[in-house]
């Protein structure tokens, strides 16, 4: 509407002619939420419970300090009566050597495997008692509903919460499916409960049967992804030497016979907190075996953080639509269990329960990489994999954000065809990125709103615009079947 001119002369009125334009909202930003070192920032300010943003493991290392050591470790030596080729075996007096509090190295491999921004939630220190951390894990998540910014959920050292019971941990991962339902803005990264695995965590023991995953999580499946098994990664465990103790020091003598060692190392430490001494003062040999050893012990974790870090990876290389799997997993060894064809069958289609978990595996040539692409409603049509649920968060809250700048705009022509022209802009460039599937626009998707369209006279007096998209999401091609024949001979 032009102003009332008064004065005579020459005047300018720029007029706006472009939509107004969507932004992609970020898609792969998780909370890590867990036990850590400390939790104050720079000015001495208490973090717990509050997230807190980093970009880095040194911002981790700031705000949150370091990795636990661990310290429950003994060291047991056997060596020939001529002091040559020493054997050292070191046992851990807990069940798997690694550390019960593990977000310092989480986060570790997340910034390997691609990760970038994320958030940290610590919901304590590491004088915890994991086992009893229900609460403090579920106020953890409680604190990150109103981050608006992140997208991925994820509880990285709860896999060992319940001891031998997974109820209290899938009490946590369902309360989290939960949230994304309510939210529609994230996602859960879920692993499979230490129940599925042998003692060690190492072994199989079975993932679906003595687990409970598809008996104990029954609600909003379609907003999370669960991951199997753990990974052996090439990260080191950090150890507190101060507390290391040779417990058994035995010497074969040229008969084969064993006896104790008349000089024995029983009860020494691997390094005296008070005299700073260690072992190679004694025996320099034994001393630099033990450290070979140690230094050559890789950390197991949990797969969350891995595919956290190529979710962002896959996001920021091809689009948030391209299923993240057939990826490889870096800073990894090894899955910790080997799954084969039939396992993996099981794992991913599941007729009674539907409820699909994502194997990891290794292949020759390719090393370990992600085998499953499935979210927990494996069996669901509409969302049964991973990146056309993700694909559909990204683009509801893009567009979401955008049009909250027309509320309270004339409920009009006018504005529904500025409303429309912004979307259809918008998802047209998802399709030209390859997101969606049809040869031409018109195939892909569609923009409605309008009276005798998505609205009625009703809707425009009770002030409801209503808008209604459909979009043809592409899907990965789980099944790649090659149809192969005799053909006969034609001359």
């Amino acid at each position: 509407m032009s102003p009332n001119y008064s004065s005579p002369g020459v005047y300018i009125e720029e007029i706006s002619k472009l939509a107004a334009s969507i932004q992609n909202v970020p898609t792969a930003i998780p909370a890590f939420i867990g036990h850590t070192e400390f939790a104050k920032n720079r000015d001495g300010d208490g973090l717990v419970n509050v997230p807190f943003i980093i970009n880095s493991i040194r911002e981790y290392e700031v705000n949150f300090g370091g990795p636990l050591p661990e310290t429950d470790v003994e060291i047991f030596i056997e060596e020939f009566e001529d002091g040559s080729h020493p054997q050292i075996i070191i046992r851990s007096g807990s069940e798997s050597l690694g550390s019960r509090f593990n977000m310092y190295y989480a986060l570790q491999h997340f910034f390997e495997n691609g990760g970038d921004t994320c958030y940290i939630v610590s919901v304590g220190d590491y004088h915890s008692d994991l086992k009893m951390a229900k609460d403090s894990l579920l106020n953890g998540l409680q604190s990150i509903e109103a981050i608006d910014e992140i997208t991925l959920i994820l509880f990285s050292e709860a896999q060992g919460i319940g001891d031998h019971d997974s109820s209290d941990y899938y009490e946590i991962a369902q309360q989290a499916l939960e949230q994304c339902e309510r939210l529609k803005d994230r996602f859960a990264i879920i692993e499979v409960h230490k129940t599925a695995f042998d003692n060690d965590l190492t072994a199989i023991s079975d993932p679906i049967n003595n687990d409970g995953i598809r008996d104990k999580l029954n609600y909003h499946l379609k907003w999370g992804a669960a991951y199997y098994p753990n990974l052996e990664t090439t990260l080191k465990q950090i150890f507190d030497r101060s507390k290391i103790l040779v417990t058994d020091h035995i010497l074969i003598k040229e008969s084969g016979s064993k006896v104790s060692h008349p000089v024995s190392l029983v009860g020494k430490k691997l390094l005296d907190p008070e005299t700073k001494d260690d072992l190679a003062n004694l025996r320099k040999g034994i001393y630099k075996t033990i450290e070979a050893q140690l230094n050559n012990i890789q950390i197991i974790l949990p797969p969350g953080p891995a595919i956290a870090g190529i979710y962002s990876r896959v996001d920021s290389a091809r689009g948030v639509w391209k299923a993240p799997a057939n990826i490889a997993i870096d800073a990894t060894i090894k899955p910790t269990v080997t799954i084969d064809n039939q396992l993996n069958e099981r794992l991913n289609i599941d007729p009674s329960e539907g409820k699909s978990i994502n194997a990891i595996r290794k292949f020759s040539g390719k090393g370990t990489v992600v085998w499953g692409a499935r979210t927990l409603a494996g069996n669901d049509n509409e969302w049964r994999y991973i990146s056309v649920r993700r694909f559909f968060n990204m683009v509801e809250e893009s567009v979401k954000k955008a049009t909250g700048a027309f509320v309270f705009e004339p409920n009009d022509a006018n504005t529904w065809v500025r409303v429309r022209s912004m979307i259809e802009n918008f998802i047209t460039i998802q399709w030209r990125n390859g997101a969606l599937a049809g040869a031409k626009p018109d195939h892909a998707f569609y923009v409605r709103v309008g009276i005798g369209e998505t609205m009625t006279a009703q809707d425009i007096l009770e002030g409801r615009m209503i808008i209604e998209i459909g979009m043809a999401v592409v899907r990965p091609a789980e099944f790649i079947i090659l149809r192969i024949t005799h053909k006969m001979l034609e001359s």
